[in-house]
């Protein structure tokens, strides 16, 4: 179930593609010389590889090759032989974004391409592809859900066993905008009733269209036995009407009343008359049945409502789709066509509870975009299509599930540029159910002392202290040294060392200096270098304001980071043997 349904338009929708390619050689495959970048507003794409899609291998290419050639016929065919007629149109109404140019070219290419089997189709979009996963900022995953074609029992005249109208478009029905193909009723955006020439006031609601305030005006299509079916036909957008006579009927969208869609599952669920965990199709249906009265009130909560069309579709042809070709069961979805372009290929992976009504299902693969719906909105969303019947019915109304969105992007556009003008999203926020969180460990203390700015201050010598007299404070140790250079380290840092127990001696005689300074040390040190950190954490603590955190950090650099070393610090003096420090 997924809110307004899919719109159904007319092939003429390709009449926009004719100027933006006529100059394409379809014998030669045209790259840009500067790859154009995606548009994709409040959404993340993460550039893959082929490899890193799980089940990518196993899947029919064959199958989803055919899906995809049969969304590049009719943007081909406008292309080779459009008339002058279907170029006005196509000038008129042109849609230059860089998806729908650049498959263009792909789809001339896969028109003509030789794909005998599955290796070859594999190969096809390997070739003319990259992987890019899509999604909402800060989300991995976007909601899938299904929807099928409905099977049900009707009659051209009402009786006392069809009694439930199904109505066609009224006369009076606009919409505010003009519609992108020519014959096509928008699904989305402002639709009423027009009252003089230019008042535009909302059309009825589904309550007042059940009353009957339609009667009489002769727009009655055929009669259904069960109020239930008409408002699941209604959802699902298309339907096949199984006469009394025999024949069959097939109904399409044609319009909708302009109302917004109120989901009647998730009613139940807030009601806590259906839990979230048990909530289907189904179960919205026996629900319905259990309750005739407050179902009807239920239905009537959804005050959108849905007028139908005849299609003239063969008994077992497959329902057309808002792209104008008929939907492949298992292959075609439904996305936002505000976002995405028809025709662009989706790998998709998931588990859904397509076998059993657990979500145990594995389902990898490759999808085509070629239906659309007012309830499918964002760049991670799509609704599958399962075929038509009781069987597809009863699969699509399970599926609510989360998936991941891998979109083949033709090889002329540029996701890395895409990605890099993608915002870093903002931190999730905390929900009710989610999980504990460890407290985040504290940070590393900072010095005491505070460094001017580099080019202002020049890096003091370091050099070494006799030991530290007993009481004698740090500065009288420093006016008694003699500085000794600390001898420089060999041009290949040796391999870090692990951190030794610290002794708590040297460490009682070393805080008072600087702790900040001293915990570094300690911590990354050998016991050989103790003597030496300790003088030289001494001078820095004894020297003015302006030289201690330079000095620190430079013995650092020094004692614990020989790799980043400045070379170009003269060769000091070897240090005398002779003079040891005693570890305090």
């Amino acid at each position: 179930m997924t809110g307004q349904p899919r719109q159904l338009r007319k092939p003429s929708l390709f009449a926009a593609l004719a100027v933006a390619v006529t100059c394409f050689d379809p014998s030669a495959r045209a790259e840009p010389s500067t790859p154009q970048r995606l548009a994709f507003p409040e959404s993340q794409l993460e550039p893959l590889h082929w490899a890193a899609l799980e089940g990518w291998a196993e899947d029919d290419h064959a199958a989803a090759f055919a899906a995809f050639q049969a969304s590049c016929k009719p943007l081909v065919a406008r292309l080779k032989w459009g008339n002058a007629k279907q170029a006005k149109k196509a000038r008129r109404a042109a849609d230059e974004r860089p998806m729908r140019v650049a498959l263009t070219e792909v789809c001339v290419r896969a028109v003509e391409a030789d794909v005998a089997d599955g290796a070859a189709a594999r190969a096809f979009f390997e070739e003319n592809f990259r992987p890019v996963q899509i999604g909402k900022l800060g989300e991995e995953t976007g909601l899938l859900t299904g929807y099928y074609e409905p099977i049900i029992e009707g009659s051209r005249f009402p009786s006392h066993e069809y009694t439930v109208p199904v109505y066609g478009k009224p006369s009076n029905l606009v919409a505010a905008r003009r519609a992108r193909a020519e014959g096509a009723f928008p699904n989305k955006g402002r639709v009423g009733r027009r009252v003089g020439r230019k008042k535009l006031v909302p059309y009825h609601d589904r309550a007042e269209i059940e009353d009957g305030v339609l009667a009489g005006r002769d727009l009655e299509i055929c009669w259904v036995k069960d109020p239930i079916d008409a408002f699941f036909m209604q959802i699902q957008g298309s339907a096949r009407i199984k006469l009394d006579t025999g024949k069959m009927l097939r109904l399409n969208y044609a319009a909708h009343n302009g109302h917004p869609y109120t989901p009647v599952g998730r009613l139940l669920i807030e009601r806590k008359e259906v839990s979230k965990e048990e909530m289907s199709m189904d179960r919205i249906r026996e629900w319905m049945q259990k309750n005739p009265d407050a179902g009807q009130a239920l239905r009537r909560e959804n005050r959108s409502y849905v007028f139908m069309r005849e299609t003239g579709l063969a008994d077992d042809a497959e329902p057309t789709g808002a792209q104008g070709i008929s939907l492949t069961p298992g292959r075609s979805i439904a996305v936002d066509s505000k976002l995405h372009v028809y025709g662009t290929p989706f790998f998709i992976s998931a588990a859904l509870p397509i076998e059993s009504e657990r979500p145990v299902t594995p389902f990898r693969r490759l999808m085509v975009a070629q239906d659309t719906g007012s309830a499918i909105v964002g760049p991670a969303r799509a609704d599958i299509y399962f075929g038509a019947g009781e069987e597809p019915g009863r699969i699509a109304g399970r599926i609510k599930q989360q998936g991941r969105f891998v979109m083949l992007v033709p090889r002329a556009l540029d996701p890395v540029r895409t990605a890099e003008a993608v915002p870093v999203p903002a931190p999730r926020p905390p929900q009710p159910d989610d999980p504990p969180r460890a407290a985040p460990e504290p940070p590393a203390p900072a010095l005491a002392y505070a460094a001017p700015p580099a080019a202002a201050v020049a890096r003091p010598p370091l050099t070494a202290i006799p030991p530290i007299r007993p009481g004698a404070t740090p500065a009288e140790s420093v006016k008694a040294a003699t500085p000794i250079p600390l001898p420089r380290p060999a041009r290949e840092a040796p391999p870090r060392m692990a951190a030794p127990a610290r002794p708590p001696d040297w460490l009682a005689s070393v805080a008072p200096l600087s702790r900040e300074a001293a915990a570094l040390v300690s911590a990354r040190t050998a016991p050989s270098s103790y003597d030496a950190a300790a003088a030289d954490i001494a001078a820095a603590a004894a020297a003015p304001a302006a030289f201690a955190a330079p000095a620190v950090a430079h013995a650092a650099e020094l004692l614990f980071e020989p790799a980043v070393l400045a070379w170009d610090v003269p060769m000091p003096r070897p240090r005398p043997q002779a003079r040891t420090f005693a570890r305090r």
